[in-house]
């Protein structure tokens, strides 16, 4: 009895397995990912698992030159799909046949394979472009900075439209091969690994390649002309750091502060657990910016970051980055306070070691700075708007959560957490509240109220993070209210202003001011 109903059930499942799918089963990829900040951010149908970029680039003109062959897979049965481009295109192939493109909306390049693609298919993606990046804006403005001697792709949260064709969001992580052909006597800065470069016939090309799945916002390219210093880590690993030649005044200060990187990586390694990527480094670019960014592996620094003299501070926040935002990486660009509030806290901790004041001190003088009527305290770290993305709150009320939990769960338990979260979503992503959950799970406690009101509550704490502050704590508002006393305003930590600096540096030339968020913003 049962064979009869099974086996014929079993031939059906398998003719139908053998009919191909009709044109009505095929439909576009969505133009968005879903992102709920930015909607037109990456493409929906495909996951990407590499790209190759071959460029050739002019410093004296900008004019960049590619191909890019993307490997990926179709997630549904694709009758078109789109890519993130925001430069010219002259021909694409899909699984080697010439495929139809058009341009749409203000980065969208729309493909149609001359075969509909079908669902769990991996397939291959060649697109030749050029163009000249700077000229280039979306919403009037440029991730691309031309520099004296060449160029350089670095913002947040978006930079790939304007040098490689890509789906551009967080969610959709890849592996990287740059070669990128630059004239004799400039070089060419990527991700990850040198693996080679070569010059004939008055060129130079650079092959770089970073090993570990890396969001779109992360790969970084700059020409230009540099000095280079190069090293290995005690455990092998290499680093490499560029500075333009042209720095000037900053030179000095630029290097004292990047050459520390390594040290810096030993340090957050005891405190985030093993480095996840095959190398180490800096850059810092003759740019009018004022800005830093973790891309991955090597991260950008705007030379103003250092114009009151070496700050090692930015380098521990873009570092610390490497774990919290490069190899957890955002769901959604709403969950920004997963990067951000774990790299300033990680400079309140370097801090902590140096010395220069304690975690502790530095959430006292940053919750006695503002009172309850600063507008500081609307913005919620948990879910802060597109417009207060990279707001100070993100950053600095972000910081104060961690302490907060900090104090409420012990340090056996924070430290663990601390560690234990890049581990536990290596080379991924996630949510404010998988963190939330994570927390929960290591310590054994309910934490839902205490993030909601440090991330989520769009008013000042009625209380310091530092409610369970130990004696040899500073006095704190909740302290000294139980001791009958007026509250004392926390002496102001020696860290604190090179600390603050990551905040007061801005990229100018967005014309867009901390406090208000921005994309450009000093110290991602």
């Amino acid at each position: 009895m049962h064979r009869r109903i099974i086996v014929p059930s079993a031939l059906a499942a398998s003719l139908t397995l053998a009919i191909p799918a009709s044109a009505a089963d095929f439909s576009p990829g969505a133009p968005g990912i879903g992102d709920s900040y930015y909607p037109a951010s990456g493409n929906g149908g495909y996951d990407v698992s590499h790209y190759d970029l071959r460029l050739k680039y002019e410093p004296a003109t900008d004019l960049l030159e590619g191909t890019a062959t993307i490997l990926a897979t179709t997630k549904q049965n694709l009758s078109r799909f789109n890519l993130d481009l925001g430069l010219k295109v002259s021909e694409v192939r899909v699984n080697g046949r010439v495929a139809k493109f058009a341009a749409s909306g203000a980065h969208e390049l729309e493909v149609t394979p001359a075969v509909p693609l079908e669902r769990n298919r991996e397939i291959s993606v060649v697109v030749r472009y050029a163009g000249k990046p700077s000229e280039f804006k979306v919403d009037g403005w440029s991730a691309w900075a031309r520099t004296p001697d060449g160029g350089v792709a670095a913002q947040e949260p978006d930079s790939a439209v304007w040098w490689f064709p890509s789906n551009d969001h967080p969610l959709d992580k890849a592996t990287f091969d740059v070669s990128v052909s630059v004239p004799a006597g400039h070089q060419a800065i990527s991700n990850g690994v040198l693996q080679s470069q070569s010059t004939a016939l008055g060129r130079t090309r650079f092959n770089w390649r970073s090993d570990k799945p890396q969001a779109t916002y992360l790969a970084t390219l700059a020409v230009g002309k540099f000095d280079i210093t190069t090293d290995r880590t005690a455990n092998g690993l290499p680093v490499l750091n560029a500075y333009s030649k042209d720095l000037g005044a900053h030179a000095g200060a630029a290097r004292a502060s990047i050459e520390r990187t390594t040290e810096v990586a030993e340090w957050l390694e005891t405190v985030f657990g093993p480095y996840p990527f095959n190398s180490l480094g800096g850059y810092v670019p003759n740019v009018t910016s004022g800005f830093a960014l973790e891309t991955q592996t090597r991260p950008f620094y705007s030379p103003r970051q250092f114009a009151n003299g070496a700050n090692v501070s930015v380098v521990v926040h873009e570092l610390a980055h490497q774990w919290y935002g490069d190899s957890v990486s955002v769901r959604d660009w709403k969950d920004i306070w997963i990067n951000e509030g774990f790299a300033r806290y990680s400079q309140w901790l370097w801090s902590e070691k140096e010395g220069e004041g304690t975690a502790q001190e530095l959430a006292d003088y940053v919750y006695a700075l503002r009172g309850a009527d600063d507008p500081f305290w609307t913005v919620k770290p948990g879910d802060p708007g597109p417009e207060n993305q990279f707001h100070g709150a993100v950053y600095d009320r972000g910081a104060l959560a961690l302490q907060a939990l900090r104090n409420e769960i012990g340090d056996e338990d924070f430290f663990a957490i601390l560690k234990g979260w890049p581990k536990q979503f290596a080379y991924g992503n996630a949510r404010v509240a998988d963190f939330v959950r994570y927390a929960e799970r290591i310590s054994g406690e309910p934490l839902a109220e205490l993030f909601d009101t440090w991330l989520y509550e769009p008013s000042k704490p009625a209380a310091p993070a530092a409610a369970a502050a130990g004696p040899s704590a500073p006095a704190t508002p909740r302290t000294t209210a139980k001791a009958g006393a007026k509250a004392a305003k926390p002496v102001q930590p020696k860290s604190w202003k090179k600390i603050a600096a990551t905040n007061t540096v801005h990229d100018h030339e967005r014309g867009h001011d901390h406090e208000s968020g921005h994309k450009g913003h000093g110290g991602h």
